[in-house]
């Protein structure tokens, strides 16, 4: 096979999730120009059909999709409509989650440290962050076997890895902020589910892999950009494309001798 017939996804069809955020809409577009048929869910209903349409003025078709990853029956309706559609699904990215964000205008919602953290909160963060994603693969399974093989990819955090670095969250003056612990709780536990089910397919051809990114730049204030890039080998935020590569090697039968791995991207960031 020549090279790039590996990352061909031509006749594939694909789901990602939480594709009307900054990460989720680039998978899209990153596996709708390999030349999958991609549906594009997300809770946001509106977000996500307006993602949609900025890629077919690119001249890509891509078909969204309202879904709630908390919700057994709202996930195992959107696999059931693409069973129906195209009969088959080769690629699930897990890319929906409650990040939360310390970009321009978010930075001050996050004031709750870990004594005083609401359980509600609690609860919130691990029901999409984590049993979401449990549920998209308990959906897709069933498919990706009749299919006969399948790609799974759960989209990890370096604070799955590593605990946050709190310090570059504050700033001289003002109430203390923090990186909610939820957050990497839930993400360290996407790594358990990948190797969990990994194990699990051994013997079919579903593989399944995370992929790590690190920090991406978005509208972030410059001190908080500084702060960051401090702490990565490459000095400075990933752009929200860098992890398109990634996400299509893992998508695609270039990563097919690859399964229960965790591709990490992020600038060197857990690397010292």
């Amino acid at each position: 096979m020549r090279v790039p017939e590996f990352f061909d996804l031509s006749g594939r069809a694909a789901i990602v999730t939480g594709a009307a955020g900054l990460l989720g809409r680039e998978f899209a577009r990153t596996l709708a120009e390999a030349g999958a048929a991609v549906v594009a869910a997300d809770v946001r209903r509106e977000a996500v059909e307006h993602v949609t349409a900025d890629l077919a003025e690119g001249g890509l078709t891509v078909r969204p999709a309202q879904v709630d990853v908390t919700s057994p029956s709202s996930v195992q309706s959107l696999v059931a409509e693409i069973e129906r559609e195209r009969g088959r699904l080769d690629v699930l990215v897990n890319s929906a989650a409650l990040d939360p964000k310390f970009d321009t205008g978010e930075a001050g919602k996050h004031t709750s440290s870990f004594e005083e953290f609401p359980l509600e909160a609690w609860n919130q963060g691990l029901a999409v962050n984590l049993t979401g994603m449990f549920l998209a693969c308990q959906a897709a399974a069933g498919l990706m076997r009749r299919g006969g093989s399948g790609s799974i990819i759960n989209i990890c955090s370096t604070y799955g890895l590593v605990g946050p670095d709190q310090r570059i969250y504050q700033r001289p003056g003002e109430a203390p902020r923090y990186k909610p612990v939820v957050y990497s709780v839930s993400k360290a536990g996407v790594l358990g589910l990948t190797r969990y089910l990994a194990a699990y397919f051994a013997g079919t051809n579903i593989r399944v892999n995370a992929l790590t990114p690190g920090g991406v730049f978005h509208d972030h204030d410059d001190e908080f950009v500084r702060s960051y890039s401090s702490r990565t080998v490459l000095g400075r935020m990933a752009r929200k494309d860098e992890m398109n590569g990634a996400l299509l090697f893992l998508a695609s039968d270039a990563s097919s001798y690859m399964t229960g791995s965790n591709l990490v991207v992020d600038g060197g960031w857990t690397t010292w």
